[in-house]
């Protein structure tokens, strides 16, 4: 069963204008979190393929992606939670592009909040299927990219595995089609990033490229389409 979401007819202008803003000053908050961030002292990139966001982009980026949620799931009791995904989404994306790592504690931030938000939501729309589906989804892709990973070490860290946990959690509440799509959608996007850094010379075959950015994107696009 999936969560019978509003299609896509525009909700009220207000709640539009009002998500964008919001996320605009969630954007600012993603921003400073990003850049007070400090690696482990151990933590070194190597020959990894690192990127320095531009200013402003993250709270343009969470604005919109504030806006565009506003207008898929309309006024719902779920939408807190997926706003949430988005912000912190978009905090671990920069952290990875910038480190090439995901933070333990921003991912269990992300599958605690994350959490109590859907369960919230779960309770208040009596969804309760939905909740159960969505726990069986962060283990699924949680293994998924453990077995991944111990397969190809170099393809995936445990970041990546890591965060696969809270993809699973937010888009197996949405449906096991969105969990689906998430997870394609994620290795096809990485696997075009990769192509386009070879292709630019930015990269080379060897190079350690952040997969957290394009899971994240993978999952939006999949809550978006289904």
């Amino acid at each position: 069963m999936t969560l019978q979401a509003a299609p896509w007819p525009a909700p009220s202008v207000l709640l539009l204008v009002s998500a964008a803003v919001i996320g605009l000053m969630a954007g600012w908050w993603v921003r400073r979190a990003v850049g007070c961030y400090r690696p482990p002292a151990t933590d070194s990139a190597g020959a990894a393929v690192t990127v320095r966001v531009p200013p402003l982009v993250l709270e343009f980026v969470t604005a919109a992606l504030f806006l565009v949620l506003a207008w898929r799931f309309g006024l719902s009791w779920h939408l807190p939670a997926y706003l949430f995904f988005a912000a912190i989404g978009v905090e671990l994306s920069a952290i990875d592009l910038r480190h090439r790592l995901l933070p333990n504690p921003i991912l269990l931030r992300a599958v605690v909040l994350g959490s109590v938000l859907l369960i919230a939501a779960a309770a208040a729309e009596g969804q309760f299927a939905s909740l159960l589906r969505a726990v069986l989804g962060a283990v699924l892709l949680f293994v998924l990219y453990l077995v991944l990973a111990i397969i190809n070490p170099r393809g995936l860290g445990m970041g990546d595995v890591k965060l696969a946990a809270p993809l699973g959690l937010f888009l197996a509440f949405h449906g096991w089609r969105a969990l689906a799509e998430g997870a394609f959608l994620g290795f096809l996007i990485g696997a075009a990033a990769g192509l386009v850094l070879l292709a630019s010379r930015r990269g080379s075959r060897k190079s350690a490229i952040p997969f957290g950015p394009s899971m994240f994107v993978g999952a939006i696009v999949a809550l978006l389409w289904t």
